[in-house]
């Protein structure tokens, strides 16, 4: 199952160096199955992680600054590159991952806020950010990040989808008392619900995908968390740096497989007069260009 962008359709694109050339370079990765992988594991990996760091003896006091630092550095080099590159975007994506997990520990762990309250807090943050996006750019289609302020309202969604799907995993882990791998299951049947939407029931292609990767969150968490707790509690007691470390070399080997063999990157001619179309609109069935198949 992989979800691939028309030839007719244009990615999410930033105009390369060459004024005369027509040719835009897309800042964020052709969305294919390898790209879904490659998320539920850095969400995975995130999620242990964070939890490792904070638990060392220095504690959040140390870990949570310098998940920032990393967070801002590796943002930082995203933004100043004209392309999609593989390493640098989905350093970002790990960065983000690491520190929306903190984020969201904090309201429960640090201001005692129940998971629920959690859940709906950042839920209601991710429906802000969607609706500050699309009244001001007129879209959520990743098809459409050509601008730094697009491109910043990406990354914004993503750190919320990250922190919201860590408060909803452990919502139903533990407020539910679900379990850490009856969740995971959980999640992985619902993932498959949007897929199956926009497949046979004409979903719309954004709404299909960010409920796909909002998602793709608690999946990855509620596996990561079931790795690591403790036998009694349901989990293979691999403990958070020991799942880290598995799921490090899993991000790793995925990330070099997109690196070298660059399958998830496009290069498209684009007509440059027909930015200001509207073509990429929400609800236009070429916004994302997803085919499931």
């Amino acid at each position: 199952m992989s979800i691939t962008p028309p030839s007719s359709s244009p990615a999410s694109l930033t105009r390369s160096p060459g004024p005369s050339s027509g040719t835009w370079m897309t800042k964020v990765p052709v969305i294919i199955a390898f790209f879904w992988l490659t998320k539920v594991a850095t969400t995975a990996m995130g999620e242990t992680t964070s939890d490792a760091l904070n638990g060392l003896p220095t504690g959040p006091a140390l870990a949570i600054p310098l998940m920032l630092v990393g967070l801002v550095w590796t943002m930082r080099r995203q933004f100043r590159t004209d392309r999609y590159e593989a390493w640098t975007y989905w350093s970002v994506v790990v960065m983000v991952a690491i520190f929306g997990t903190s984020a969201a520990d904090a309201l429960h762990v640090g201001l005692g806020v129940p998971y629920l309250v959690s859940t709906i807090f950042y839920a209601i943050v991710l429906a802000v950010v969607f609706a500050v996006w699309y009244r001001v750019e007129g879209t959520l289609s990743i098809h459409s990040i050509r601008t730094r302020r697009r491109e910043a309202f990406y990354w914004a969604t993503v750190l919320a989808t990250f922190a919201l799907g860590t408060a909803c995993g452990d919502m139903t882990a533990t407020t539910l008392h679900i379990g850490y791998l009856g969740s995971g299951f959980m999640f992985l049947g619902l993932i498959l619900v949007p897929f199956i939407a926009h497949r046979w029931f004409g979903l719309n292609d954004v709404v299909a995908f960010w409920a796909a990767y909002v998602l793709t969150r608690p999946l990855g968490a509620s596996f990561a968390d079931w790795m690591a707790v403790e036998p009694h509690r349901g989990g293979l007691g691999l403990g958070a740096g020991g799942a880290s470390l598995i799921l490090a070399a899993v991000v790793f080997l995925c990330i070099r497989r997109l690196a070298t063999t660059r399958i998830d990157v496009l290069v498209e001619d684009v007509d440059l007069e027909a930015e200001g179309s509207g073509g990429d609109r929400l609800g236009r069935a070429s916004a994302l260009g997803l085919d499931l198949r």
